[in-house]
């Protein structure tokens, strides 16, 4: 394949960029209006000169079409457009116009990953800006970034800076798709007509969180799982973000998205360089499934830590619910005694192990072993496990702390506050300032002794409370509003740091749930939770969402008792099978089950193992929507194509069995499949285009079939 980027003069001081995937191309240029415009997103095209700009040869809007039709890659600011902009800054003699030049272009990379920087600078102050376009051709998507350096001598105030706009062919009608929610009840599909206006997508309470994620999908209202045209994107970034989805008058679609402007200000000193997130978005024409199928493979080969990308992640026992925070080493070691036995692989200590932690009042902040429930320290149970064939792993809330804690005795000032204002707890707690470098240097001086001084080999990093009161007294001149981006960037770096030093320790991403799911924290976390909510029914649906954006092997799921949020009673199976479309955990209290019970578990988890590699690293596809029928259906494809699982769940039948054909997707048609229990086997054009079929009756039922290929 040739290089991915093409830098194309088509006339004087008139450039085309176009940026070819395996299977789309995106392109634009440096017009003679002096703007940087998109002119082409889709299907890849026969040859070059098809991405040109092709003037209409009249202006029926006049004036107006200039003014209120742009469409700029990187809009700023300031002159005669009215659409979101990208870039608002405040110069230090009050100017808050910014305009950018065109200065040159760079290209570097090869023919599968390419990066092309597009330079500007404003012809009359010392700012330049630099469009960072990175090219992943085999996923068919594209990252978009942006750093503005200041080369004076004066500070410039960065009022708004987001990371990209991304421009939608003209159709005569869109439809959205986005990820919302609440506790509980995370990543509930919003599907809806686009009307004209703005729409947005955003977070402002110090991290992502329940209520939105940062996604979108677009498509003309005629796309499915299977086929039509889908335009995605997500941004990394787990701080207050803000996604603008746009439609003006003249049917012009675009999308904004980056870091909040709600009560944020950046200084940028001389010399200085702010970088914004990557924000990430392809194409295809083959629906929504392909296009959750391009960011599930992008995340895996590109994003989730490097280290561990290919380890295959561990079956997982969490003790909370045997003990919540009335841990000892004697009910531990109970738990892990009988994990073991089933074949859990990582033994993991929940909340209540530190401080005076004897309840969610109190001891949070104070990170040292506590001496009653732990006389001898973590040794003599981590030791236990080991001697049990299993890793262990910790809970930890680095960014909280309660009043009524030593730390907070000593440094009230570490929290976020405002002189002469109340505090609001939530969940007895008040947000650290992780702004700060010393409450950085703190997390990572404690953190650092944990998992110097103990063998833990997991870690849940837990937030369980959004920020209130966000101030800084005492933050350096100008950068008190600064803190929804150092709040987050201390995060991501002190996450950093441990990783490197402790690169066999693995991290999940908590927070009250789903609430820090995103592409910014995945670099340093190989796996989410998912939802507090384990019940299996409403996971469904939970877990669906969150397939529209992030791959299977990032999703941690626990097979649980009867769930306090519904009620309701489940089988076994259908637990263990709904547990089983990611990372298998398990949060039950082993001590109330049955032998038969532990005997099922053992074996299901023994399947698991057998199955993992198709679950957590195959191609994964939705065949049928808890949305939309009793009966829905999810598939796995191991990467070498060697093996097919498909999962099968029933909530209820009527009027007997529940009988249908489930039609697989992305088998090879002239390869033969087997099952258990099948006399003979069936081709893969058999079972997508005649379907496999199904009949189940009963509530909450499940079917679990393992397609080997001959």
């Amino acid at each position: 394949m040739s290089f991915p980027v093409q830098v194309i003069e088509t006339l004087p001081d008139q450039h085309l960029w176009v940026l070819e995937t395996r299977t789309t191309a995106y392109a634009f240029s440096w017009n003679q209006h002096h703007r940087l415009e998109n002119v082409y997103w889709g299907a890849k095209l026969a040859c070059p000169a098809d991405y040109a700009p092709k003037a209409l040869g009249f202006d029926p809007l006049g004036n107006w079409n200039f003014a209120r039709n742009t469409r700029e890659e990187f809009p700023t600011w300031g002159d005669y457009k009215f659409n979101e902009p990208c870039l608002k800054v405040r110069y230090s003699d009050g100017v808050r116009a910014c305009l950018l030049d065109y200065a040159d272009s760079t290209t570097a990379g090869n023919d599968t990953e390419a990066t092309l920087t597009i330079h500007l600078q404003d012809p009359h102050y010392p700012l330049r800006v630099r469009l960072i376009y990175k090219v992943f051709v085999d996923h068919d998507l594209i990252v978009r970034s942006a750093e503005i350096e200041n080369t004076g001598d004066d500070p410039v105030e960065i009022e708004q800076i987001l990371s990209a706009a991304w421009h939608l062919p003209q159709r005569d009608s869109y439809q959205l798709t986005t990820l919302s929610g609440k506790w509980g009840g995370e990543f509930q599909i919003q599907r809806a007509d686009l009307p004209q206006g703005k729409q947005l997508v955003e977070r402002r309470r110090g991290s992502t969180g329940y209520d939105s994620n940062p996604f979108f999908a677009l498509d003309d209202g005629t796309a499915g799982e299977t086929r039509g045209d889908v335009w995605f994107g997500a941004l990394a970034f787990s701080g207050n973000y803000k996604l603008v989805i746009e439609r003006d008058a003249f049917e012009q679609v675009y999308v904004t998205g980056g870091i909040h402007d709600f009560d944020f200000c950046w200084r940028l000193e001389a010399g200085e360089v702010f970088r914004t997130p990557e924000f990430v978005a392809g194409f295809t024409n083959q629906g929504y499934g392909e296009a959750s199928r391009l960011l599930h493979a992008y995340e895996t080969a590109q994003v989730v830590p490097r280290v561990s990308a290919r380890q295959a992640r561990p079956v997982v026992y969490n003790s909370w619910y045997v003990t919540e925070f009335d841990v000892s080493f004697e009910n531990q070691e109970r738990a892990a005694e009988l994990a073991a036995k089933i074949g859990v692989e990582l033994f993991v200590m929940d909340d209540g192990w530190f401080g005076q932690r004897n309840s969610d009042r109190a001891g949070l902040g104070d990170w040292y072993v506590n001496p009653e429930k732990f006389p001898n320290g973590l040794a003599p149970l981590i030791r236990r496990v080991n001697e049990l064939g299993m890793e262990f792993g910790i809970w930890v809330e680095p960014e909280m702390v309660n009043p009524d804690s030593d730390l907070y005795r000593a440094h009230p000032e570490w929290v976020y506050h405002f002189p002469n204002r109340p505090r609001s707890l939530g969940r007895n707690q008040y947000v650290l300032n992780v702004s700060r470098p010393d409450v950085q240097q703190f997390i990572l001086n404690f953190m650092n002794d944990l998992l110097s001084n103990n063998n833990i080999k997991f870690i849940k990093w837990d937030m369980n409370r959004h920020f209130s009161e966000p101030g800084w007294p005492d933050a350096p001149e100008g950068r008190d509003r600064e803190i929804w981006v150092r709040h987050t960037r201390g995060v991501y770096e002190i996450l950093r740091q441990l990783r490197e030093k402790y690169p066999q320790v693995l991290f999940e991403s908590c927070s009250g749930g789903g609430g820090r799911v995103d592409l910014g924290v995945m670099p340093y976390v190989e796996q989410f939770w998912m939802s507090d909510n384990t019940d299996p029914y409403d996971d469904l649906f939970i877990q669906e969402g969150f397939s529209l954006a992030y791959a299977p092997l990032t999703r941690m799921m626990w097979v649980t008792d009867t769930n306090g949020i519904n009620g309701r009673s489940y089988s076994l199976d259908f637990r263990f099978h709904l547990a089983m479309m990611g990372v298998l955990g398990m949060g039950a209290d082993l001590t109330r089950w049955s032998q038969a019970d532990l005997s099922r578990a053992a074996e299901l988890i023994a399947l698991y193992k057998d199955i993992r590699e198709t679950m957590q690293f195959g191609a994964f596809y939705r065949l049928r929507s808890p949305r939309e029928s009793a009966l829905s259906a999810f598939q796995f494809i191991h990467p070498s194509g060697r093996e097919a699982v498909v999962i099968i769940f029933l909530s209820q039948s009527r009027f007997g069995y529940f009988s249908t054909p489930v039609h697989l997707q992305g088998l090879d048609p002239n390869a033969r499949y087997v099952a258990e229990g099948w006399d003979e086997p069936w081709s893969g054009q058999a079972l997508m285009k005649r379907g496999l079929p199904v009949a189940l009756k009963g509530s909450f039922v499940s079917q679990l079939i393992r397609l080997s290929r001959v």
